[in-house]
């Protein structure tokens, strides 16, 4: 299908894209790499008048690398995987951009549109809920900074304000060991299931663990109950089942054309298993 009409804005800084914003309120929408929002206005899913694209913004890309790792809103998938201060602090994200549709997709898709539509097939949003990371917001009432663990309300709805716009993310420096583990139908489809688990190991034990599923439910699940079931253990068998138990507690998947319920709840067990097997290994 083709798009509704629309008028088409490429600003060069973000004053002007807010200013677009209030302009035009819900009649616009931003687009950063167009991975979600294109494919949907194809279908008429969704109908903005007014079309503001990010790619101007150079401010909003680029990798920083300290005790906070801070990532800009327009950083494709392909740079975080190619950068290699970043693959040496915080694995874990060029292992998660890898499993993300294939090479065309991650050459535009960016780390902003994949966290801020709320789509809950996406891999970030839980990637970034097991980084604990924070999520820089900015509109015409200033910036503010929003937990990955607090952003996400409904499938497609978060705390993100119509007129703001999500241009940074960040999180410490990841310690210890680390997995994200994908099973997918074919490539470029979403997950069936996904678990990223970063695990600290002290004395041949345990000390933290942070765990997060995909497509699990209407939005990204952060599984405290998870995390504290390792906390503590050898992370031997009975600790993964543990763990594994205490996350299908947490989940709420629906049947859709990734298989029923309990198939999903079967995938999901294994995927973190494994996850947690790899990370402990890393740890």
């Amino acid at each position: 299908m083709i798009p509704s009409t629309f008028e088409y804005h490429r600003p060069d800084d973000l004053a002007a894209v807010i200013a677009l914003l209030q302009e035009h309120g819900d009649e616009a929408r931003v687009v950063a790499g167009g991975h979600s929002l294109i494919p949907m206005m194809k279908l008429r899913m969704a109908d903005p008048a007014h079309l503001i694209d990010l790619q101007g913004l150079s401010d909003l890309k680029g990798i920083e690398i300290g005790d906070v790792i801070r990532i800009g809103a327009m950083t494709t998938q392909a740079e975080i995987i190619d950068h290699d201060g970043l693959a040496e602090a915080a694995p874990i994200m060029a292992e998660a951009a890898r499993q993300i549709a294939d090479p065309q997709v991650r050459n535009l898709g960016t780390v902003g549109g994949n966290i801020a539509n709320g789509d809950p097939g996406n891999d970030m949003p839980g990637l970034m809920q097991c980084l604990d990371a924070r999520f820089t917001l900015v509109g015409p009432d200033g910036t503010r900074e929003v937990a990955a663990r607090d952003f996400y309300e409904a499938a497609y709805v978060t705390t993100r304000e119509e007129e703001e716009v999500l241009t940074a993310v960040s999180f410490d420096r990841p310690r210890g060991g680390y997995a994200y583990e994908k099973q997918k139908r074919k490539i470029g489809d979403y997950a069936t299931a996904a678990a990223a688990v970063q695990i600290v190991a002290e004395g041949g034990r345990v000390s933290a663990a942070s765990v997060a599923m995909t497509n699990l439910s209407d939005v990204p699940v952060f599984s405290a109950a998870a995390g504290a079931a390792l906390e503590g253990t050898a992370c031997g068998e009975e600790a993964v089942q543990a763990a594994v138990a205490a996350m299908l507690g947490d989940i709420d998947p629906m049947e859709d054309n990734r298989g029923p319920v309990e198939f999903k709840k079967h995938v999901a067990g294994v995927i973190l298993a494994r996850a947690i097997v790899r990370a402990w290994s890393r740890a």
